[in-house]
């Protein structure tokens, strides 16, 4: 019963009853939205977002496929692509894709383009996103019109437990007034989930009657908080399915898993893990002060 290969993922409802890929789209048949929270880089999660999107398509042929992975300041690159005038090495780089585009994404964009499913770049741009993790929310006021315009009127609505949440992750104190650097790395992570939740209010709005399929690193949807949290607030009256992945370890119990995960997600996918980064201490630390001195270079002024 466990995951026999890194592209195996075994699917259940948060009851633990045990579903097939068409099981699941039946059951997803009426939402509205569809959340898909991943692994970033996880050939698990990715093979069972583009199995799901395909039998989705099957019962419901008008779709949306809004991505984290595309920031909408693309969204005209993403256009160009998706109309045949540009080819797909044109699209990674002019779109900044993320470097596991083709082994990761390739196929749901793919899907999309030959069947005419409206991809949307839901994310809030890179450089914005950073800048306020660097000066916190005051930086949306020196933007261009043009520029802030793209983003939510309200870009950084949150619910107190996602701010526990992600306070926790950072092993840090959540309570308001905490170190101001944590506090914008908080409102960054608020922009990104404000920007995916209006992304896919507006692709509804665009596309009446269509079912919106979301793809979102899993921290920013499970347990209905981030992304989820917002898009529920502003629009209630929409149905969204979340599906959350967890790790099936060695030794894991199918029923304990459930039960240790089943508020992550109205349905659950359990992958092998991933493995392990570093056993090099020092080498990852390294690597860790690489990705902020190439962030050190955007320029926030």
């Amino acid at each position: 019963m466990p995951p026999n290969t890194q592209y195996d993922a075994v699917i259940a409802d948060n009851k633990g009853s045990l579903l097939s890929i068409n099981q699941l789209a039946s059951r997803l048949r009426s939402a509205d939205v569809i959340v898909i929270g991943e692994y970033h880089g996880h050939h698990g999660a990715h093979l069972l977002q583009s199995l799901l999107q395909s039998a989705l398509y099957q019962q419901r042929p008008q779709q949306v496929l809004t991505m984290e992975q595309f920031t909408l300041d693309h969204q005209q690159e993403l256009d160009r692509y998706l109309a045949g005038l540009s080819g797909e090495s044109e699209l990674i780089a002019d779109a900044q894709a993320w470097s596991n585009y083709q082994a990761s994404y390739r196929p749901l964009v793919e899907f999309s383009r030959s069947r005419n499913i409206p991809v949307i770049a839901a994310n809030a741009p890179a450089d914005t996103v950073r800048c306020v993790g660097r000066k916190g929310e005051v930086y949306l006021d020196s933007l261009e019109l043009a520029e802030r315009n793209q983003l939510p009127e309200s870009p950084f609505i949150d619910t107190p437990a996602y701010r526990k949440k992600f306070f926790d992750a950072l092993g840090k104190n959540h309570s308001p007034g905490t170190d101001a650097r944590f506090e914008n790395s908080y409102k960054a992570q608020l922009l990104r989930d404000n920007t995916m939740a209006n992304q896919a209010i507006r692709a509804m709005q665009d596309y009446p009657g269509h079912q919106v399929i979301h793809l979102t690193g899993t921290f920013h949807a499970e347990n209905h908080l981030g992304m989820v949290a917002v898009l529920e607030k502003k629009r209630p009256d929409l149905s969204v399915a979340v599906i959350s992945p967890a790790f099936w370890q060695p030794g894991d119990d199918f029923q304990g898993l459930v039960e240790a995960h089943r508020r992550k997600g109205d349905f659950l996918y359990f992958l092998q893990p991933l493995p392990q980064e570093y056993t090099d201490n020092e080498r990852h630390r390294n690597a860790i002060m690489e990705q902020f001195r190439q962030a050190a270079d955007i320029a926030c002024d």
